[in-house]
């Protein structure tokens, strides 16, 4: 079977393989003639209540077996599918709703308290279904009705393949979301092209990112079409996926980075049978190298990096070798290109342009205006890319946050690589920031794992410096809870601009401590010695009369007193990057420092205040 539309791949399947397993979501598993006979049915129940063809429907579920059935029955009817984001608050939804202006709307029980007070005049009170519980109220039908027999309904003709088939919603840079607007043909030549991703063959797909964005779109409409089992899970959880893995035999898994450090802590910690996998693909985001480097130790397989956009899924496929390298899909027209157009040599850095049948038509403005996503042709994706050996392309950066530091560039992403490298980093983000004379400076955030101080910054920064050039190390480095991400896992640079760029969040308390790490690592791997041996031993003394503890002035005096005097204590430090021998220096500076403190005789009244 050749390219195809989703919806035909779908009868396609439920004609030569009715029985087989399409879906399965909790307890419902759907063979492919069921779920066809639940799409017309579907289809059916819109109709009946007056969707036609370019009318939108709103979609607004987790991932849930009816998300997919109503999919198909917009693509039957060709309604145009308008899948809402599900971390999206009232607010955001009546603005994105507004837009729409959606025939009706369908969605869950436990998201519709996000709409339920939305105007009838932007969506009706009789358009509004939900599944689940029953919704107390009386603007809301239940999602059965719409299963109910309409036997006397003749369904319109299929839809012309060039006509809109979803708007899948994606950030702007103008900060309102963007309406992608692909087509039936488009969808098909894409799903066809993600099928290079080990998709066309029979596979067990554990699907885990929302159907509501792209790549769980994506990887369930290629299911469908290859004939592969997709299992959803209504909500990531890295235990529910992990059990699902297990249970279901799972050999194939998408997701972003940070849900692969999570499955990677999960696993070490309760580990499940998941000698199943077959493939695994990080999408969305750089993943830390040291993700990539440790998940075949523990899954079995290799980590795979697989870029997309949701304007141009399946022009490239997964990559062969560890970091940010993914490969051109056979086919695919894909060029690099300097600022003024002109194609770049093999090894230089260009912005990446794509052109091909996958393409979206554009961006989605009302009913009767698509804005177009192309130029000539050729749609420009942002990213700056490398091409390396043969098809290999390098990610470097987002072009718009480049930095150009005193003229020089500088990638992100190269820079929140270091940072990663270190032990206690979990997940680092780098923006620039204006400045009069150089342009730009550098600043960097870091999330510590559990058990690390806030205080390791200048130790972060060291290992930077040793393996940077001095114009890309960050001038300030800012500890915070989490790096915020948007909803397709990317890191959230506009937030991040918005907070200080160095020092303690405003409202923290501190109090009279050590400001060095105190370290939640086992020292029990390391080979003994007699200097890691007399930490417990090493004790220093510090004068602190002249100091007024109740200020913030004296008590951070008193904390670099300390420090210093432990630091001399406990020897001659170590070299950036040897952490066996970090780790014991941290401890015996935090242990010297501990009982340094604990001779300092002041009411515990006079050594907390708030940072302002």
């Amino acid at each position: 079977m050749g390219p195809t539309t989703p919806l035909n791949a779908l009868y396609w399947q439920a004609d030569t393989n009715p029985e087989g397993i399409a879906c399965v979501a909790g307890r419902n598993i759907w063979g492919y003639r069921q779920l066809a006979i639940a799409v017309e049915q579907v289809a059916q129940g819109l109709y009946a209540r007056g969707v036609r063809p370019g009318d939108r429907v709103a979609l607004h579920m987790f991932n849930i077996s009816e998300l997919v059935i109503a999919y198909f029955a917009c693509f039957r009817l060709g309604a145009v599918a308008a899948p809402l984001n599900t971390r999206f608050k009232a607010a955001e939804l009546r603005a994105v709703l507004k837009r729409l202006r959606p025939r009706v709307y369908v969605g869950q029980a436990q998201l519709y308290a996000q709409v339920a007070a939305i105007e009838t005049d932007i969506l009706a009170a009789d358009s509004r279904f939900v599944v689940g519980e029953t919704v107390v109220g009386g603007r809301v039908q239940p999602w059965t009705t719409l299963l109910q027999e309409n036997i006397s309904i003749s369904l319109p003709e299929l839809p012309h393949p060039d006509s809109p088939a979803v708007l899948l919603c994606t950030s702007g840079t103008t900060g309102l979301p963007k309406f992608v607007t692909h087509t039936a043909a488009t969808l098909a030549a894409a799903v066809e092209a993600c099928g290079r991703l080990e998709l066309d063959r029979p596979q067990i797909a554990i699907n885990s990112l929302p159907l509501v964005h792209a790549a769980g779109f994506f990887v369930t409409l290629a299911c469908v079409r290859f004939g592969s089992v997709v299992v959803l899970v209504e909500q990531f959880d890295p235990d529910a996926v992990l059990n699902a893995i297990e249970s279901y035999y799972g050999t194939w898994i998408l997701g972003l980075p940070v849900m692969f450090v999570e499955l990677l802590r999960r696993q070490r910690s309760q580990p499940r049978t998941v000698d199943s996998l077959e493939f695994c693909g990080v999408a969305g985001d750089v993943c830390p190298a040291k993700v990539q480097e440790s998940f075949p130790d523990v899954f079995g397989v290799p980590l795979r990096t697989v870029w997309g956009a949701t304007e141009v899924p399946g022009s490239l496929i997964h990559g062969l070798q560890p970091g940010p390298v993914s490969r051109i899909a056979p086919g695919a027209e894909v060029r690099l290109v300097d600022d003024n157009g002109m194609q770049v040599s093999r090894g230089e850095v260009g912005e990446m342009l794509i052109r091909g049948p996958n393409v979206a038509i554009g961006y989605w403005v009302g009913p009767d205006r698509i804005d177009p996503a192309t130029v000539g042709g050729w749609y420009a994706t942002g990213d700056l890319m490398r091409q390396g050996e043969q098809d290999d392309l390098w990610f470097i950066a987002r072009k718009k946050d480049l930095i150009i530091r005193g003229g020089s560039n500088i990638w992100p992403a190269e820079v929140e690589r270091v940072l990663l490298d270190h032990p206690a980093v979990t997940d680092a983000a780098v923006l620039g920031v204006p400045d009069a004379d150089l342009g730009e400076r550098v600043v960097g955030f870091v999330s510590l794992a559990a058990g690390w101080s806030q205080y390791l910054v200048d130790d972060i920064l060291a290992g930077a410096r040793a393996q940077l050039a001095d114009y890309k190390v960050p001038e300030s480095l800012r500890v915070i809870t989490e790096i915020p991400r948007n909803a397709l896992g990317k890191i959230d640079r506009a937030s991040l601009r918005s907070l200080p760029a160095a020092g303690v969040p405003e409202g923290a308390f501190r109090r009279v401590a050590p400001m060095w790490v105190a370290l939640a690592l086992t020292l029990g791997a390391l080979a003994p010695n007699a200097w890691a041996q007399s930490w417990e031993q090493t004790s220093v003394t510090v004068h602190y009369g002249d100091l007024n503890l109740s200020t913030r002035q004296g008590a951070e005096t008193l904390h670099r007193r300390i420090k210093a005097a432990a630091e001399q204590a406990c020897g001659d430090g170590y070299q950036p990057g040897d952490f066996a021998r970090a780790l014991v220096y941290h401890r015996c500076v935090n242990a010297a420092s501990e009982r340094a403190l604990q001779n300092v005789q002041v009411a515990s009244s006079q050594v907390q205040w708030v940072v302002k």
